[in-house]
């Protein structure tokens, strides 16, 4: 159930650039799910992590601005 919940963030941010930017911003993984959760997403770090291991996405910023390319269209 809470890899759904990751997947529809994803999708979520996918969707919405505001957000994209919001969560981009956030340098570490532990306050990325913080600030997730308290936007009403529920998971962890591990089940974040588990979610872009099996899509092959990379939590890693790159670029400048520093993006992630983990967000879902």
């Amino acid at each position: 159930m809470a890899k759904k919940n990751v997947e529809e963030f994803l999708i979520a941010g996918g969707e919405n650039e505001d957000m994209r930017n919001k969560y981009d911003s956030i340098r570490a993984t532990e306050e990325f799910v913080t600030t997730a959760v308290a936007d009403g997403y529920d998971f962890t770090s591990t089940e974040l992590d588990e979610v872009l291991k099996e899509s092959g996405d990379s939590f890693d910023l790159i670029g400048n601005p520093a993006k992630r390319q983990i967000w879902w269209k």
